[in-house]
């Protein structure tokens, strides 16, 4: 480097400083601004590659609905493009098909190739098969849900003003995608037919239908053009008022007219309801609100509160409302737990600079330059698209300490520069220039590392790009800004006193006499390090056999989910009784601040069984919350015999799991027999996959429909009356389940009229044996003498996979890690005779996405690493310098395993980012060590011991102190302050680890092995 560029370099900032300047605050600004305007969400805005098709056909067997509908669809499905896996599960009359597809495809694309692929296959089967179409993201969650109940108001009235008034106006705010409704009673008209008083009046349930309607019509008549107007003629027979439903004629005659309240009675009722919603153990509407994928939450909730707060003012008095669920404040706590963890980062940092520097000056420095860095960033994730979540924020506050790095280096270089020339009119910018090569280096040596992420697929890659992303900018930012702000600002506020600030004192002194003792044994014997490095590597070894493995870290959201179900068959009205029981659990403990619960219906909308369903229960705070659902699960299992707890699961978690294909970490896929068999043989997985410690909440993956009464018509018999099987199940349909021919306006509503045989007529099979059917001549025929009645037990529902039969025995773990329970299982799923011949199994679930993701990483790792080598070449094109650089990030993988097993922790997708990261950043601080070296190294000069210490001896003190900064910087995310902080957590300790033992890496091992190295070549060159 000649004089001539170092004052080029220096008159080019100094005669560009207002504008660089200018330039960066600008940056500065736009991103205080930008922030202000980026979207706000849990996670990143991810569509999963998964479309569910659910299906429903009426009423059907599930066999007959697997035959005649399920296989069809597949099949027509299986040749969408793209499609890589399949499931479908079938129940009476019901069915869900779960298409899988590549990472990166275009989801939406595929959406319509599906509904192109279903419209063409329903149109070939029978009559009356429905379809929707999902596609699977985050949104699917609602945002925010509020329970609606009171003490004075109807069910029926509770949901009318729900639908009628709530949820128009919330419908309207921005970046709402749905607002949908649960609970509460849907008014109708009930005609309850006297069946001895329509067979003596030689009337059919039919003319009750056909009359009223007929005679609830409007219809245009034509038009009337009369001076100057032309007017439209309507013919208005319709209803007003139910007393008119009861005067509808049924038959004119000599004998006068029969009219409908002489053979039924008319009332208000409400429509058949097989579902129970309640909420705090009060019948209850819930409103939930889905967002926009890619909406602003906060802004949402906001919104939300705000036109609810104008609305109730107008709503009748006496309702309650509360929220159940809402997810700002899960958001709002994250983000106020990582602003905390980026502001102690700050503030320790600043501390560092100050105890090492002993200026308040530069300890200034730092405390505007970290957030200009952190606000500018902002800018460029808002130019990306991407959204202020816990992955972007934890990104950030992990990046605080890699920036206070780069600061630190730079203001280190700066002082001992003005210590060694004093305060001249260029010395500043001389020593930014000076650093300008070892700073890029460095950085590219951090940044580098973040490519290989891009092509991560998977969940990994879904919600960790997103934080490597934003660390990669934030350190192109830093970079940026420590080059060109930071010597402009130093240049300006440091003077002559700075330049004659003592350097050491006696404990720096002592440490550097210490270091050269230790280098110069160590570089003459270098097999005295074998021992430091053998330890590194053994207890790094050790430590990895004894970390437990797992997917996600778990982050406390202050509330879950509980699955649950009775026994198979089992009333709404009995498991309503026990489901109270829990709810009186919920009551008594102090813990729980309300809850909602579902029975015939999940949290997601769909419909279940009728001994099936869900609750949510919000706990006051989020401190302690695993030993609160262990309490309240210990108290279900002892004083509600006969209520089954399927599963536990905290929202965002269970969701990403059901995303991903299911939350449970262990998942059996049994296939390669037919479906009897694995029916008979998933009971004998499960109870074997018992004996396996760790393993809870075993489901043998068999969903048990409610029984039911099989209506088999003779078709002889029925011939021989004069009746056909479809005139039969007619009538069957209108006397059990009821007709609706018509509605009635009623205010803003239509209020159906159903016509039925009143409940006390058809309370058993010998009612409705006895109920009579009108032949078409007239006559009446008991059911009994055209069908027989038998009773079914409930039946399994059918799961599939890639068109064969397939059964998933899943289970939960609990205090193990995933690589040993799923040892324990194979071995069980290996004893003889559990399998039968042809039986083969395959795992699911999130160990399936957990093998998946950790190989990923490890590509990205080998990646990684590959690139920092060839930067390491391209800046010193030296093997021996770029392999003796390499093995202290590799040596300090070690760290990052005994790190995570000293702190208890699992080696996650989070930790293993952690572990991806230190190679770049322990590269840096090698990288800084050899620039030093070079520096004082004359050209073409042999590297000597004593040039090697002596590069240590300057190094220690900015090793020193970006070591301790990052560490401290890191400390809050490490220790998991803040509820926000568990994903960052587990990434946080691997650093940490890995910082604490760079130290002795970088400035011991590593001169040792390149001096080893060097040998190595003198000799191998002389031969």
């Amino acid at each position: 480097m000649t004089l001539h560029r170092v004052s080029s370099f220096a008159e080019w900032l100094l005669s560009h400083r207002r504008s660089l300047l200018f330039l960066l605050v600008l940056l500065v600004i736009a991103g205080l601004y930008a922030g202000t305007r980026m979207p706000v969400s849990l996670f990143p805005s991810v569509s999963f590659p998964r479309i569910v098709v659910a299906l429903d056909a009426g009423d059907r067997s599930a066999e007959q609905m697997q035959m005649e509908i399920t296989v069809p669809i597949e099949r027509a499905l299986r040749g969408v493009p793209g499609v890589v896996a399949i499931n479908s599960t079938t129940s009476r009359g019901s069915a869900d098909v779960d298409l899988r597809f590549a990472w990166g495809t275009d989801i939406l694309q595929k959406v319509q190739q599906v509904q192109g692929a279903l419209t063409q296959a329903v149109s070939q089967l029978p009559a009356g098969v429905q379809f929707r179409v999902r596609r699977m993201n985050p949104t699917r969650f609602p945002v925010v849900a509020y329970s609606l109940t009171s003490d004075r108001i109807s069910p029926t009235d509770l949901r009318r003003i729900a639908r009628l008034q709530i949820l128009p106006v919330l419908s309207s705010v921005s970046g709402v995608r749905q607002v949908s409704l649960q609970g509460g009673q849907v008014a109708e008209y009930r005609v309850s037919v006297n069946p001895s008083r329509l067979a003596a009046l030689n009337l059919s349930m039919q003319d009750v239908v056909q009359a009223l309607s007929a005679e609830n019509t409007v219809q245009a008549v034509g038009k009337l053009q009369a001076r100057g107007r032309l007017d439209l003629l309507l013919a208005d027979s319709r209803f007003k008022t139910v007393d008119e439903v009861r005067q509808t004629v049924l038959r004119t005659g000599t004998n006068g007219i029969i009219r409908l309240d002489e053979v039924a009675d008319v009332r208000t009722a409400t429509v058949p309801n097989y579902r129970i919603v309640t909420a705090d153990g009060k019948p209850a509407v819930l409103v939930q609100i889905y967002q926009n994928l890619g909406g602003n939450t906060i802004a949402i909730d906001h919104r939300v509160q705000a036109k609810l707060a104008a609305l109730e003012p107008s709503l009748p008095k006496g309702i309650t409302f509360k929220r159940w669920y809402d997810q700002s404040t899960v958001i709002l706590d994250s983000a106020n737990s990582v602003r905390d963890a980026i502001l102690l980062g700050i503030v320790f940092a600043t501390l560092v600079l100050l105890l090492f520097l002993r200026s308040v000056k530069l300890a200034a420095i730092t405390l505007v330059m970290v957030p200009a860095v952190l606000a500018a960033t902002t800018v460029l994730l808002s130019v990306l698209g991407m959204s202020f979540d816990i992955m972007t924020l934890g990104g950030m506050a992990a990046a605080v300490g890699l920036i206070v790095d780069d600061i630190i280096v730079m203001l280190e270089q700066i002082t001992r520069k003005l210590r060694a020339q004093g305060h001249g009119p260029r010395t500043v910018m001389q020593a930014a220039h000076d650093f300008t090569h070892p700073l890029a280096g460095s950085s590219t040596a951090t940044i580098i590392i973040f490519l290989p992420l891009a092509f991560l697929s998977g969940v990994t890659g879904a919600f960790f790009k997103a934080l490597s992303l934003t660390m990669a900018t934030a350190l192109i930012i830093s970079f940026l800004f420590v080059w060109l702000a930071l010597p402009l600002i130093a240049d300006k506020l440091l003077g002559e006193r700075d330049a004659h600030a003592e350097n050491t004192g006696p404990i720096v002194r002592r440490v550097h006499q210490g270091y050269a003792w230790l280098m110069q044994r160590l570089l003459h014997r270098p097999l005295w390090t074998l021992p430091l490095i053998g330890m590194v590597i053994g207890v790094g070894v050790l430590a990895l056999g004894r970390v437990p493995s797992g997917f996600m870290p778990a982050m406390n959201e202050g509330g879950f989910v509980l699955d649950y179900q009775t026994a198979p068959g089992t009333s709404l009205v009995e498991t309503d009784r026990l489901v109270r029981q829990v709810e009186h659990i919920f009551a008594t403990t102090p813990e729980v601040a309300t809850w909602t619960r579902r029975t015939g219906t999940q949290l997601g909308g769909g419909l279940t069984e009728a001994n099936q369903g869900d609750m949510f229960i919000l706990l006051k705070s989020p401190q302690g919350q695993q030993a609160v659902m262990d309490k309240i699960a210990e108290r279900i299992q002892t004083e509600v015999p006969g209520f089954e707890l399927l599963d536990m699961n905290q929202p965002m978690q269970d969701l990403i799991g059901d995303l991903s294909g299911s939350p449970r970490p262990v998942v059996v896929r049994l296939s390669g027999a037919g479906w009897q068999t694995l029916q008979a043989l998933a009971p004998k997985v499960a109870d074997a996959l018992g004996k396996v410690q760790g393993l809870k909440e075993i489901n043998d993956g068999l969903v048990v429909a409610g029984g039911a009464v099989d209506i088999r018509i003779d078709h002889v018999r029925a011939a021989l009356e004069g009746m056909t099987p479809a005139g039969i199940t007619q009538q069957l349909d209108t006397l059990l389940a009821g007709s609706v021919p018509t509605r009635i306006r009623v205010g803003q509503e239509m209020i159906g009229v159903r016509v039925w045989v009143p409940q006390q007529d058809r309370r058993s099979l010998a009612d409705i044996r006895q109920m009579m059917l009108r032949a078409p001549d007239g006559h009446l025929v008991p059911v009994a003498r055209v069908a027989t009645l038998t009773r079914v037990n409930g039946i399994a529902e059918i799961t599939r996979h890639d068109l064969q039969p397939a059964v998933s025995v899943s289970a939960r773990i609990e205090g193990r890690g995933f690589g040993a329970t799923i040892g324990d299982v194979k071995r069980v799923l290996a004893a003889p005779g559990l399998l039968p011949p042809g039986v083969h199994y395959e795992f699911g679930g999130l160990y399936l996405q957990q093998q998946k993701a950790f190989g990923g990483l490890m590509l990205v790792f080998v990646a990684a690493a590959l690139l920092v080598f060839l930067a390491l070449l391209f800046l010193y094109e030296q093997f021996t310098a770029a392999l003796a650089i390499m093995t202290a990030p590799l040596l300090a993988v070690g760290g990052v395993f005994t790190g995570l097993w000293l702190a208890g922790q699992t080696l996650n997708i989070s930790a293993l980012m952690g572990m991806i990261m230190i190679i770049g950043i322990v590269t840096e601080v090698a990288v800084f060590y050899f620039s030093e070296l070079s520096v004082l190294r004359a050209a073409d000069a042999p590297v000597t011991p004593a040039l090697l210490i002596e590069a240590g001896i300057n190094r220690i003190r900015p090793i020193a102190m970006t070591t301790i900064a990052a560490i401290l910087a890191l400390l809050p995310l490490g220790l998991g302050i803040g509820q926000g902080s568990a994903m960052q957590q587990p990434l946080a300790i691997a650093i940490i680890s890995g910082l604490a033992i760079q130290m002795p890496l970088v400035l011991v091992i590593m001169p040792v092995i390149y001096r080893v190295l060097l040998n190595v070549g003198r000799r191998a060159a002389a031969q």
